[in-house]
Order: structure tokens, then C-alpha cells, then sequence
């Protein structure tokens, strides 16, 4: 059996950027080098990690999700009006937006509708019910979500834990059980799924679902480290899933993808962002820098492809 040594090689970028984003870090501040230390630098990425792991079931099956943001903004002021006064009416509230996200991945099927056209609408839908849901800065988050997100675990910070828990999780279920390689196959090759029996309907529902899912558990552990929310909160939200997934090894034109990847990306993209801080960068550049990194590794990634395909 031989190695291919260029796969390895992409397969691994996600995480060689991690650790020179890291190496970068401790070189410029080395007390970053402790529990203490990691746990501020990763503390905003478990809700980071979760949109990003919605984004990539979305691009499992060839879409792009432009509303995730909107969507995880207005979990978070749910989470801090419904869910700390009225719990009840805020899990049905909450458990109703996951049922939205799989009707949106039903009219994207049964209309054949172009699904960054849906979505992008679906991002505005979930603005405005955040600012109807809470129309000024502020609520509270209930003290049991706070308390989950300030967990102390022993010997490793809990966004680390969190991410190896929810990468082999998420791994598992896509590419170590039948049905992840149904619903993996579906966005690869949608016409042999169909003629094997399966319904793409089902199929783009329960992608959906899952991504409905993983964007209210992202809302829930965001309120739960802000303490309070506004209708602006995690709109960059968005960009910051594709960019992770995308740096993960997911594929625009699905099929392909990466649960550990994904979470990589997403811890790569959080990071990214206190090196800038670290280097005293103006906010303003922060963003574009971060542009840039995500350029460098596709770009390495497109030249380890073409490399392979002249071979």
C-alpha cells in the first residue's frame, strides 16, 4: 500500500495552519501557554466550531448557507428573552426554528430553487425576528447555560475538549455510518442516490435539520458566554462558517467534506484573529487579514491538486 503523500499533505493543512497560528502565538506572547491562557484564546470558537460544523451540512449536499448568522443571532436573543423568563415556550421556540431550517431545505428541493438565494432571503428573516424577539441590546442568559460555558475541566480548557468531543461526533456520524455516506453521496453524485431509492427530499431535510441543530447550539453556547445579546451579534457569523469549513477540506460542490477538518478551520479562524490582536493590527485590516490567510492555504491546496491531476 503506498502513501499519497500529496493527500496527506492537503488533508493535514488545516491543521499544520492551527499549529503555526499557535507557534505564532506563544512566540509572541508565551504566557498564552497555559490552561489560563488557552482558554482565553479559544474562548468565543465552541460557538464558532458549531456554526462552522452547520455550514459544512448545508455544503454536504452543494449548498451555501448565507443565513447561519442571522439564524445563530436570533438563537441568541431568543436564549436571553423566551428561553430565561418562559423556558417551555423558548425550547418550542427554538425547536420550531430547527423545524424552519429543514422546511427551507424542503422548498429548496421541491422548487429547485438556488440555495444562496434562499438562504440569503432566510438571513434577513432571522434579523428581523431577532430585533421583533429583542429590539434593544441586553436580556439575561439563565445561569445554568452560564454555567455550562465556564466549566473548568481538569488538565485541558473546555473549548478544546468541546471541539475533540463535537469532531468525532460529527465525524462519526458522516463518515463511519451508513447514513453518512447516503447523505455524503447525495451532494457527490444526487442521481445514483435517487435511483438507489433514497429521497433527496429526506435527504436535503435532515441536512438541513442538522444544520438547524448545530446553529441553535451555537446560539445557545454564544448567549451563554456574552451573558446578553443584540440583533447584530453574530452576523459575521456567516463568513467566519464558510471560511472555517471551507479551510476544513469541505467542497463547494459537496459531497466532499470534513467533520475534524471543519473544526479545525473554525478553531483556525478564531485564532487568526487574536494573532492580529496580538500584533496590535488596526480592527479595520483584521478582517482582511484573515481573508488572506484563508487564500494562502486554498491556494497551497489548488496547487497540491493540480500537481497531483498533471501526475
Amino acid at each position: 500500500m503506498t502513501i499519497d503523500w500529496r493527500e496527506l499533505v492537503r488533508a493535514s493543512l488545516p491543521a499544520l495552519a492551527l499549529t503555526a497560528l499557535l507557534v505564532a502565538i506563544f512566540w509572541l506572547q508565551p504566557r498564552a501557554m497555559s490552561y489560563q491562557g488557552l482558554n482565553l484564546l479559544l474562548n468565543l470558537s465552541i460557538p464558532i466550531v458549531f456554526a462552522t460544523l452547520a455550514q459544512m451540512f448545508v455544503l454536504t449536499v452543494g449548498d451555501l448557507d448565507l443565513g447561519i448568522g442571522g439564524f445563530v443571532t436570533f438563537v441568541a436573543c431568543v436564549t436571553v428573552t423566551w428561553l430565561a423568563d418562559a423556558p417551555l415556550i423558548g425550547v418550542l421556540i427554538l425547536v420550531a426554528a430547527i423545524a424552519g431550517y429543514a422546511a427551507v431545505g424542503a422548498l429548496i428541493e421541491l422548487r429547485n430553487l438556488p440555495a444562496i438565494v434562499v438562504t440569503l432571503g432566510m438571513s434577513f428573516v432571522w434579523f428581523g425576528l431577532a430585533v421583533i424577539v429583542l429590539p434593544s441590546p441586553g436580556g439575561r442568559t439563565p445561569e445554568w447555560l452560564i454555567a455550562a460555558v465556564r466549566l473548568r475541566p481538569p488538565g485541558i480548557p473546555l473549548a478544546i475538549l468541546a471541539a475533540i468531543v463535537i469532531g468525532l461526533l460529527g465525524h462519526l456520524l458522516l463518515m463511519r455510518t451508513s447514513m453518512g455516506v447516503v447523505l455524503r453521496g447525495a451532494g457527490g453524485n444526487p442521481r445514483a442516490i435517487t435511483r438507489a431509492g433514497w429521497s433527496m427530499l429526506r435527504i436535503r431535510m435532515t441536512l438541513y435539520a442538522l444544520a438547524g441543530l448545530m446553529g441553535v447550539l451555537a446560539g445557545l453556547t454564544l448567549a451563554g458566554i456574552t451573558t446578553s445579546a443584540d440583533a447584530n451579534l453574530a452576523l459575521r457569523y456567516t463568513l467566519l462558517s464558510i471560511a472555517g469549513a471551507i479551510l476544513g477540506g469541505s467542497q463547494f460542490t459537496g459531497g466532499r467534506v470534513s467533520p475534524i477538518g471543519a473544526v479545525l478551520g473554525a478553531l483556525v479562524m478564531t485564532l487568526a484573529a487574536s494573532f492580529l490582536a496580538f500584533l496590535r493590527l488596526n480592527p479595520d485590516w483584521q478582517i482582511g487579514v484573515q481573508g488572506a490567510i484563508l487564500i494562502l492555504v486554498l491556494a497551497l491546496r489548488a496547487l497540491l491538486d493540480r500537481v497531483a491531476g498533471e501526475r
